[in-house]
């Protein structure tokens, strides 16, 4: 019984792990596709500076 136990809690562990990953990953490609958008001019271009 104690086996099952540990099973299902290192299931839930792993289980809550890749949402976590995947969450990560997700906002790293969100980033990086902002940041390509916003870099479209070259790597040196300088943005204007506005008031927000």
């Amino acid at each position: 019984m104690m086996i099952l136990m540990l099973a299902a809690a290192m299931t839930i562990a792993m289980l809550i792990a890749t949402v976590f990953g995947l969450h990560q990953e997700a906002q790293h490609v969100k980033q990086t596709v902002k940041r390509s958008r916003m870099n479209r001019f070259g790597p040196n271009f300088q943005q204007p500076y506005r008031f927000n």
